[in-house]
């Protein structure tokens, strides 16, 4: 029996409280909602008459909400706008960790607008910048994590949340690598493809499959149902990066994870089966599960198959709905059951 195909260490999720820094690009998610009744005199556009509007935390929010949702106690260090929706964001983020938000006046605070008219998207209007954020401000966020690092609560594990809106930079990525690593923290990424270079050393990288192919520059791309090809690419990724752990995330064909010094050599584990409604938000459930597995001391194959059964059960819900530790203790069962049936 090879080490992936053995049950799981734990049959009770291994944390109890742990603490979790989340660096990254945090937004406000709003939502209009209404009903389209007639065509605009004025161009050929619906008129969607908003009967509700909501505001969300999105972005490394969403990471936020779904580490809170499995118990952990939550960091987070990113950048806000000095304007209303910066104010607004605050205001949400501390329903759910304890944000240290660095204001940056130059800038505005990322919001995705989603017009919804029975329940399908008419439109989306993104207001932000994605320009890098200036030295000085990339200075401020790493002397904040510096002292959140500093501080009584040091975090266990923590996650860099890329979303290519300007926060992550070379050189603030280099410093924040450097003090998790004269803190012995470890540290799990989950990038964007401007900067997925950066994250050299990490103890886990995970993009998706695109990714992966779109990171590399491969001229063709990787598949998860060609093993030679995904070999080749996860092989080139770990020699650029010097990580510990590679996990692809591969959408309904499960998850590809490479951890050799665990003896996890390129093991493909399948999805779990579901009725998929909605992959929103799946990669954000995916990473926060395999931090607290990795905060836990949790070897590459319960990482895995944990955080690959975590952001299936989410994909059987409409909407970006975080995962909670009672949800996920519910769902190991079917880890096991995978492993003797594999079908």
């Amino acid at each position: 029996m090879s080490k992936v195909d053995q049950p799981l260490p734990f049959d009770v999720l291994p944390w109890d409280s742990p603490k979790v820094c989340v660096v990254g690009d945090v937004m406000v998610d709003a939502y209009m909602m209404g009903c389209v009744s007639r065509v605009s005199p004025e161009a050929p556009v619906p008129v969607v008459d908003v009967t509700r509007r909501e505001i969300r935390a999105g972005g490394a929010g969403n990471v936020v909400k779904n580490l809170h949702a499995l118990g952990a106690d939550v960091t987070l260090v990113s950048v806000v706008g000095r304007d209303a929706s910066g104010a607004e964001l605050t205001t949400l983020l501390e329903q759910v960790c304890t944000p240290h938000l660095v204001v940056d006046p130059s800038r505005p605070t990322t919001v995705k607008t989603r017009v919804i008219s029975g329940g399908q998207h008419v439109v989306r209007v993104d207001e932000e910048s994605t320009m890098d954020v200036s030295s000085a401000v990339g200075q401020d966020v790493l002397n904040t994590f510096k002292a959140v690092l500093q501080g009584k609560d040091c975090p266990d594990v923590v996650i860099l949340e890329d979303y290519d809106k300007g926060l992550l930079t070379e050189d603030t990525v280099a410093g924040l690598l450097s003090a998790c690593q004269a803190s012995g923290v470890p540290v799990a990424v989950d990038p964007k493809l401007k900067r997925f270079q950066f994250y050299k050393g990490v103890a886990l990288f995970k993009p998706n499959l695109k990714e992966l192919n779109e990171g590399l520059g491969l001229t063709e791309s990787a598949h998860p149902q060609q093993t030679e090809a995904m070999t080749e690419a996860v092989e080139r990724l770990k020699a650029d990066l010097g990580c510990d752990r590679v996990m692809v995330t591969l959408g309904e064909h499960g998850t590809w994870i490479h951890a050799p010094h665990e003896d996890i050599v390129h093991q493909h584990i399948p999805a779990v089966p579901r009725e998929v409604m909605d992959v929103s938000g799946a990669g954000d459930t995916v990473i926060s599960v395999a931090a607290l597995l990795l905060a836990s001391g949790c070897d590459a194959n319960a990482i895995a198959r944990v955080s690959n059964l975590a952001g299936g059960w989410v994909c059987e819900r409409v909407g970006v709905v975080p995962i909670s530790k009672a949800d996920l203790q519910a769902e190991l069962p079917r880890v096991q059951a995978s492993i003797s049936d594999p079908r």
